[in-house]
């Protein structure tokens, strides 16, 4: 059950996030925002085509243009930053904001 309430505590903080950037809780943003954790942890980046293929390896059925259309309104809202690789990553607030409910 540890790895059950790691998970449940990994999803809490990420709507915590969510919400102190005033944007509602959505599966698709959860998902794309675990996406670009899970790959940073393994320092890669990734942009939308690379993101879109994770979702996708995890049967996670979104259109391209919905992934894009996520990271666009993450980036607007301050939560993402679309580098100048066009690779995403957690903005610097974001970021803290997770370091700060750990």
């Amino acid at each position: 059950t540890q790895g059950v309430s790691s998970a449940a505590s990994d999803v809490y903080k990420r709507q915590h996030l969510l919400k102190s950037f005033g944007l509602r809780t959505s599966l698709i943003r959860l998902k794309v925002i675990d996406a670009l954790l899970t790959a940073a942890q393994s320092d890669r980046s990734l942009g939308v085509r690379g993101i879109h293929s994770q979702l996708l390896e995890l049967d996670i059925p979104l259109s391209f243009l919905s992934v894009r259309e996520v990271l666009k309104r993450l980036c607007s809202e301050g939560v993402l930053t679309l580098n100048a690789d066009k690779s995403y990553s957690l903005h610097q607030q974001a970021a803290a904001v997770l370091d700060g409910l750990s």
